[in-house]
């Protein structure tokens, strides 16, 4: 399946410079661009693109308050942010808004068209060492209580497989992964995965992913490529 995507940055040379790089990508299909957050959900609606590459920092309406927006509206396409930080507050908050992920403006073409298609199948571009590293550049001590007690609350009304699943999916984990560490079928894990973005009120996995974070509840994971 050919995956149709909208590039949305206020700099022309970005964007024929995006263009360039992914336009003969492998199942790939730019399907327009925009130069301002503003003109997304028109872009959008007319389109009806996929992913959306979208700049967070434009002069009118900014990435994250397009994204805040588009990511509301059900039937939304996926979103991945373009930032020049990996440690960006603006970051962060455009994926608890509900981007899948965020690349830098000087990554390799082969590695955004990456993104992309990951995006596009349901996996989040963040891995869980990104995670913790954006978090804990950008959230200080200040409010980290407050944060952490809110979001315990929130997954305080999961079940116990429900929460394990949670927590997997903040690690990282594929959904082939966590049906093997549960001794699930991967068709299970997802339900599991809908169930969970249903009862938290989320759009997807990354949302869990932060919420299991800012829990508290990955505060002992264990290094990656260690098992558990």
């Amino acid at each position: 399946m050919t995956i149709r995507l909208l590039l949305v940055d206020d700099d022309p040379l970005v964007r024929a410079g995006l263009t360039l790089m992914l336009g003969g990508a492998q199942g790939i299909e730019i399907v327009g661009e925009g130069s301002d957050g503003g003109e997304v959900p028109d872009l959008v609606a007319r389109l009806a693109p996929d992913v959306v590459l979208m700049d967070i920092r434009m002069p009118h309406v900014d990435g994250l308050t397009a994204t805040e927006r588009l990511r509301a509206r059900p039937g939304a396409p996926e979103v991945i942010v373009l930032t020049t930080f990996h440690a960006d507050e603006q970051v962060l908050r455009a994926l608890r808004a509900g981007a899948a992920g965020f690349v830098l403006k000087d990554t390799a073409p082969a590695e955004i068209a990456g993104a992309v298609l990951r995006v596009a199948a349901g996996d989040p571009v963040l891995s869980p060492a990104v995670t913790r590293q954006l978090m804990s550049h950008v959230t200080g001590a200040s409010g980290a209580r407050s944060r952490r007690d809110t979001a315990a609350a929130r997954l305080a009304g999961l079940a116990d497989r429900e929460r394990e699943v949670a927590v997997a999916v903040g690690r990282g984990a594929s959904n082939a992964e966590i049906a093997d560490r549960l001794y699930m079928s991967v068709p299970t894990v997802k339900t599991y995965v809908s169930r969970l973005l249903a009862k938290l009120g989320l759009n997807n996995r990354v949302q869990i992913a932060l919420l299991v974070h800012d829990a508290g509840l990955l505060d002992h994971d264990p290094p990656e490529g260690t098992g558990e």
